[in-house]
This record gives structure tokens, sequence and C-alpha cells, in this order.
């Protein structure tokens, strides 16, 4: 058999050769002819099978992978063959055992190839030949949700994955079956899913991430089965008219630098079907220059992918679960094809670190890399992702010092995401020491976990989760952005005003407009190291202008156990009231309300052996809120998280300003705390005519300001005084050091 998929693979090299200067709908077309039988495969070649056959026993990462494959198979295969008539929602029985089953079909179609073991057929064949007595059958999923149902699982999503996973399997044994066989398995269970995936518009014509893996998921199979139609739909939408499909969704999904509408958490999801899709779209139709496209997008979206994470973790942005990173399996996929196709060996210090990667000729270069000792270490680095298919729709922050595990912070500037963004302009996030220290609740969700609905977002996603009040950024009147409608959030983007990524001084700064009807913010942050203190500290200026007196509530969620608190306040120790009654503030227990005062204030908290210093104050007289997570909550489904609210009350306009500082340890095995008093005495804020300016003063008097222009276009002089010190610069924004004892300083 071997040697028979040998010559039809040398045949079908010879005619792509002769195809090459035909159109591309005609190549594809005509490119069957060329195998006697037209079975041979086509996601991975038989020459790309055979040299890994030969190959990957030598290279200590691809054997590890085959074993742990193999050991998997063999453990399905001993269980014998279950395809169970489906009824379970996400992680009940049958919904798991059909995941089991298409991991198994694509071990079974990649062990049969790299050793020649017809037992591999032959069970993935008996297993087919069952999906092909029961999918004729099933109609939509009994547990379909309010979401499209599918046919095999409760969403139309999961049969999607099935099929690109389960298709591969197949490509790698089709021409290894009976023709009978084949036929039955052809018609019975590859084509008409894939017909139902593209005959559902609502799934299938869509720019989303379920589209992404309905549109893979059907043009690997057109080209396994020779259907051109099938490909076409899938790269042009069902009706070919290019307003939807694989082309449209690459040009709209992406921005310029390879940044994801959705975020980091969905990119993730999404990158597999696009790079593999990607893949066999330039296996079988090399003209179409897909990797090329958007001047190489889809290679640059795996560079972002990694460069969105802290410490293996992706910056847990929208409908996020924190624990995802990169180490997933879609993101496997993404590094081999992008290590295969760019030769950057800096992907090859994120292989070792996933630990594992695909049975594909990209494994392969990967696993050669590593045999070669070519890693290098990932260069993590601050810098503006752009967001929205032009890249003039905000963009996301990203500061960063200190490597890997350094400090990082994050200033979300980007679009809605759509249906899974959250109503969080202007948001932030700060990592330090490994941990996550501002943070993100990300989604109400417990994957697949069946007594948790099944795995579905909870109601609480949309009662808490999205809610502007569950993160970092300014509410108005106790209301979301955009009244919490996504379709409205979707019109509106952020506009970044500049971005500074200095050694020593990080700066991120942008407007958001219409969140709110008559209101504007802007927000200003800074990363900045100083001699005097230990690590590098975060400096935040949110100011805020509204046509209406209205309240400001400015939340801060932070992750660690409570120090002291710089302030004197009521404590609600015999009763605890909620803080609101909608729009996630009836979900916040409230434990301490200060009275409203001008003066900065302070909060410090332990979190892993460092503390951190919040200094904090208001232009406006404000009340500071010490808040939990978790009221009307009966059925326990959100975490007990801790976070502060700034609150002003009657005011049109109003700025915010805090330093956040990362300091000292504290070893609770060797009995010893270090520098656990903060290094900064002193905060201050000041108007100029055209400007704004915050100042530290520091243990040894030496101060540090930086200094922000309204119009972060004019490249002006600006001058702000702060208790006869003057501050003088030119342009958007300054960072400006003075000695202890010093005078004016420019």
């Amino acid at each position: 058999m071997k040697h028979t998929c040998l010559s039809l693979a040398l045949a079908v090299a010879t005619a792509t050769a002769t195809l090459a200067l035909l159109p591309v709908s005609a190549a594809f077309a005509a490119a069957p002819a060329a195998a006697e039988s037209s079975t041979a495969p086509v996601l991975v070649t038989a020459a790309q099978w055979q040299q890994m056959a030969s190959d990957g026993a030598r290279y200590p990462w691809f054997a590890k992978e085959q074993a742990r494959n193999k050991a998997m198979l063999e453990k399905m295969m001993k269980a014998g063959i279950d395809v169970p008539f489906p009824k379970d929602k996400g992680g009940g029985r049958t919904h798991e055992q059909h995941k089991r089953n298409y991991q198994a079909l694509l071990a079974a179609g990649t062990l049969y190839r790299l050793t020649g073991d017809s037992r591999y057929v032959d069970y993935a064949r008996r297993m087919l030949l069952e999906y092909a007595t029961l999918y004729p059958t099933l109609g939509p999923h009994p547990e379909g949700r309010g979401q499209i149902p599918g046919r095999v699982f409760w969403q139309v999503l999961n049969d999607s994955v099935w099929l690109v996973n389960a298709v591969q399997g197949y490509d790698a044994i089709r021409d290894a079956l009976p023709a009978k066989d084949r036929q039955t398995i052809d018609d019975n269970v590859f084509r008409p899913m894939a017909e139902f995936l593209a005959s559902e518009p609502k799934n299938f014509d869509q720019i989303h991430n379920h589209s992404t893996w309905a549109v893979a998921a059907t043009g690997m199979t057109g080209y396994v089965l020779r259907d051109p139609e099938l490909v076409e739909k899938s790269l042009r939408g069902s009706r070919k008219d290019d307003e939807f499909g694989f082309l449209r969704q690459v040009d709209l999904l992406f921005s310029p630098d390879g940044y994801y509408e959705e975020g980091p958490y969905y990119q993730r999801y999404a990158l597999a079907p696009f790079l593999l899709f990607a893949n066999a779209i330039e296996r079988n139709e090399p003209q179409r220059r897909i990797f090329e496209r958007r001047d190489g997008v889809l290679l640059k979206a795996v560079d972002v992918l990694v460069q969105t994470s802290y410490d293996g973790l992706f910056f847990p942005i929208n409908d996020a679960i924190l624990d995802k990173g990169v180490d997933t399996e879609e993101l496997v996929a993404g590094i081999g094809i992008a290590y295969a196709r760019s030769g950057d060996d800096r992907l090859l210090s994120v292989a070792e670190q996933q630990g594992r990667l695909l049975l594909t000729p990209e494994g392969l270069k990967v696993a050669q890399g590593l045999a070669a000792g070519k890693a290098k270490p990932f260069d993590y680095t601050p810098m503006l992702l752009r967001d929205g298919p032009d890249g003039d729709q905000g963009g996301l922050a990203i500061l960063r010092m200190g490597g890997e595990r350094g400090q990082a912070l994050v200033q979300k500037d980007t679009m809605q995401g759509m249906g899974h963004g959250h109503f969080d302009k202007l948001n932030w996030l700060f990592y330090d020491n490994g941990q996550r220290v501002v943070t993100d609740y990300g989604s109400a969700r417990f994957l697949n976990v069946e007594a948790k609905r099944g795995g579905i977002y909870l109601a609480e996603n949309r009662s808490w989760a999205k809610q502007t009040i569950a993160h970092n950024t300014l509410v108005v009147d106790e209301k979301s952005h955009f009244n919490g409608d996504w379709k409205v959030g979707e019109e509106h983007a952020p506009t970044v005003r500049f971005f500074e990524a200095g050694k020593d001084t990080q700066v991120a700064s942008a407007t958001m407009r219409d969140a709110y009807p008559g209101v504007v913010f802007t927000r200003t942050q800074a990363l900045l190291q100083h001699p005097e203190l230990g690590l590098p500290v975060v400096l935040d200026l949110l100011q805020v202008s509204a046509d209406k007196a209205a309240r400001f509530d400015l939340p801060l969620h932070f992750n660690g156990h409570i120090v002291s608190t710089g302030f004197q306040a009521e404590r609600f120790v015999d009763q605890r009231p909620v803080l609101g009654r909608e729009n996630g503030y009836q979900h916040l227990w409230l434990d301490a309300r200060s009275q409203a005062g001008s003066d900065p204030r302070t909060l410090a908290w332990l979190l892993d052996g460092r503390f951190y210093s919040y200094r904090f104050g208001s232009s406006a007289p404000s009340q500071a809120l010490l808040v939990e997570s978790g009221a009307n909550d009966p059925e326990f489904n959100l975490r007990r998280e801790p976070a502060l609210v700034q609150r002003v009350d009657g005011q049109r306009a109003v700025s915010f300003f805090s330093v956040l500082e990362p300091h000292g340890e504290y070893n609770g095995t060797a009995e010893y705390v270090h520098g656990a008093d903060s290094q900064i005495r002193d905060l201050k804020r000041a108007r100029g005519s055209d400007a704004e300016l915050v100042e530290l003063t520091l243990a040894s008097g030496a101060r540090i300001a930086l200094g922000v222009a309204d119009d972060s276009s004019a490249d002006v002089e600006h001058t702000v005084s702060v208790e006869g010190r003057s501050y003088r610069w030119r342009g958007s924004h300054a960072r400006i050091d003075r000695a202890a004892g010093k005078g004016d300083a420019r």
C-alpha cells in the first residue's frame, strides 16, 4: 500500500507542476484527475508522510509525541469503539466521547502513515462506518440552548471542531479503504457534515470564530473529497459573493499587526482553524499565496498571541478563562506552522514551553530545530497592537519591564470584540513577580463542567463579568459602557493618543467618547523606573468631562491580602449591604466606606511575598469603597475577589490619579520582612492652562513627574506648577525628574 501511495503522490506532484499555469479554480478542479483514484492524501502529501515515517524517530520531540499518541490510541482501541447517540450537553458522557473519537481518528490516520500498521486503518474504518450509520439519523441536538444546535454536539461549533480534526485523520487513511467503505463514509459522514455546516448561514456566513471553524472544516473536507464547490463556499461564503468566507475573515478579524478583534483568548481558539486551513490551501492551491495575504497577517498573529501572554497565560480580557495559555493545543499547531514558514528560532522556546508538537511536516521541523539546539528565548517586548482591519480602531498597549516574569502593564483601548467583548474601555491589568496583581475577572464560565450548566457561559457572565464595574475603568451613574449593548459598542472605539516604549519610561494614552452620552474620558498610564525605587511603578491619570453632573466610580480589582488601609472608613461587620441593584453592582458586597475627601489615600496588600502600595486621589472630593464580589449569587458561580472603588458624586469633570508601587519581601518560612514600607512619600496632581501633571515625591525628596498635554498633536510648550515648582515640556507628554532640593524643572 505504501508503494501505491508514493506512486499516486508522484503523479499528483507531476500534475501540480503542469497545472501551475492554470487559473486557480481550474487547477484545483483538474488536480484530482492526476491521481488514479482521487484518493491520495492532500492535507499532508504521501511524500511528506514518508519523510516523517523515515526521519521522525531520529528526533526526540517527534518520537515522544508519536509515543504519546500511540499510548492514547491503543487505550481507546482496547476499550472498543463507542459512537453513542448524542444527548448530553458540554461535559456529559456522549459529548466527551465524541471528542475522544475525533482525537482517535486523527491519531489513527497519523499513526498508520508513520508505522504502516493496518490495525489503525481498520479501527478508524469501523468507527467511521458507525458514524455513517448514525449521522443520517440525527436532527438538531436535544440540548441545543438558544444557539445554533449541532447534530453530534449541543452547539454547531463543536461539530465544526470534530470535522476539522476527523477529516485530517480520514485524509491519511482514505486511499487504504475499500472503495465501497470509502464511498459510504464520504456520502454519509464527511459530505453531509460539511454541507450541514455550509447550510447554516447564521453560523457559516459570519465574521466570527465560530464561522472560522465552520469554513475551515468545510474547506478541508472539500479538498479531501475533491469537491471545488465546498472549497469555494468555504473561501468566499455560502453564496460565493465574497461577503463572508475564510478570505473575508482573514481581512476583517485581524488588524495589520495581527491582533484579533475578540482578544487573546479567542485569538487562541480561532488560530488553529485559520492556520490549519491556510496550510491546506497552500498545499492544494499555492497560487492563492494565502500566507502572504495582508502582508503575512496569519503568521503575525502567532507572534502576537505569544506577546499577549504573561508567564505562559494569556491576558484574560473579554470572555476569557484565566488558565488558558501558550501550551493550549490550538497554539501548538500555530507555533509549528509559523516556525516551518518563518524559521524564527524564538518560536522554538515557546514549543519547549508547550512540551508538545504536531505529528505533521511542520512538527518535524520543530523537532529538528530543537534537536539542533536552535531555540532562542522569546523576546517579550513593549508594543502597541493596533486594532481594526485598518489598524485605526484603538489598540492594545503592552508596557513591559524586567522580562517575562517582570512587570507588565496592559491598557485595553481596543474595539468591542463583538458578542464576546466586555464593556471595559480603557481598562487595565498589571502583572508582577509572576502574579496577576491588578486583575480582570475574565468570563463567568466553567468550561465543560456539566454541573455548571454544561460548561456554557453562565447568567453571571452577563450580569457581572461583562459589566463595567467588574473592570478597572470608569463607570458613570452606575451604568455600563454603551448601556450594556455590544452592538452599540461595535460602532465606537477608543482613539490612541500616543505610545512610548523607552528603557526607563513607557507610556500609553487613549481617549474614549460615546461610551456614555456627553462623556469623554482619557487615560494615560506609565511604567516608570527610578534608581531609588527597587521596582518599576505604575502611574495612572484618568481625566473625565461630562455635559452634566454625574456619579463617577473608578474600580481597582486587585489580587492579594490587605495589609493596611490608609484612610478612616465605616466598617460593615454586623451586616453586609449590597452596593447596588443592577449592572453588576448587585454582585458586590460593601465592606467599608470612607467619607468624601480630597487628600490622597493609600491601600496596601501582600501577594506571593511582595508588597503593593496603592496611593490614589482625585481632583474632587471622593469616597473610598472596599467591596467584594459574590453578592446575589445563589448558585455560587462567582469567585470572591476584592476591589477598591473611588467614588465622586455630583461633578461634571474630575481627574483620578494614582501610583501603584511593588516593593519589599515577606518570607513566612524564614520569618523575615524586608522593605515593607513604601518609598513614595507623596502624590500630587496639578492643572495648567492646557495640560495636567502628576508628581511623585520619593523618600529622599527626589521627585518624578509625568506631564500630559490636552492636545497630543501640538508640538508646543506646556507649563504646570505644583506648589511653586514649575514643570515645562514640549509635545504630548514628558517625564521630568528632579533631584532632592532642586527648584524649577524644565
